[in-house]
């Protein structure tokens, strides 16, 4: 029987001033990881979402970076290295360039899922940061998503709502521009986490956010399963508060 929580949901006027509080929540998370074990662990989402949260953590005072090993949840498939769509480049541009002392370990498609599922190992993150998707998707766990995977990254074809995502975020001109696989982190392995903490702005997200907290807990709303974690915070913004 699935046990049943409320994520803890905070409201800011805009995107700044969500990302000032989420940024300030997840810095506060690592420092405890790193009192208690000598590390934090922390696994990243990259997108437009998430830019406030990642410049306000990259500029947390007394947080040693040299302790923390960072993780993403997804790369696309049949993108060059250096294509700026690439979520890992991203993640360099918007954060990690900021906080050089991490440790990133970047997930590389031609390597397959099991190389990174090795990489990950079984331990539970200290702190997954992440988005949703204009359907409710954690990662690129697109509905219906498998609450139950038994894998810990697999191969997927993306919705094409999520391609589209990608257009009117302005990552690609066109929908043909967009891949249509990626590697994606499975929700099972993202909720073997001792926290998680979204960073939701926008009006395009509000139908997502609605769905995440009062749909039925299922594999068509992919954002439900963060109701079977005891332990997630959800920031967003005044357009996307339901």
């Amino acid at each position: 029987m699935t046990v049943e929580h409320a994520p803890r949901v905070g409201t800011s006027s805009d995107r700044t001033e969500l990302g000032r509080a989420a940024g300030a929540a997840a810095a506060e998370r690592l420092r405890k990881a790193i009192a208690t074990t000598g590390r934090a662990r922390v696994m990243l989402a990259a997108a437009p979402s998430q830019t406030a949260t990642l410049a306000a953590l990259a500029g947390a005072p007394d947080l040693d970076w040299s302790r923390v090993e960072c993780f993403h949840m997804d790369e696309y498939v049949d993108l060059k290295p250096d294509a700026p769509q690439s979520f890992r480049n991203w993640l360099h541009r918007s954060f990690l360039d900021k906080v050089p002392q991490a440790t990133f370990h970047p997930l590389a498609p031609d390597d397959g899922p099991d190389a990174y599922t090795e990489l990950m190992g079984d331990d539970p993150f200290d702190l997954v940061l992440f988005g949703l998707g204009v359907n409710g998707h954690l990662a690129f766990n697109d509905p219906p998503a498998d609450f139950a995977d038994p894998d810990a990254v697999r191969l997927v074809a993306l919705d094409e709502t999520s391609r589209q995502q990608q257009v009117d975020e302005g990552n690609f001109p066109a929908l043909t521009d967009v891949p249509t696989h990626a590697i994606t982190v499975t929700i099972p392995r993202l909720l073997n986490a001792h926290a998680l903490i979204g960073s939701v702005p926008g009006s395009v997200k509000r139908q997502a956010v609605h769905d995440t907290l009062m749909q039925p807990i299922g594999p068509n709303y992919p954002g439900t399963a963060l109701r079977t974690h005891p332990d997630v915070q959800l920031f967003l913004d005044a357009e996307s508060t339901p």
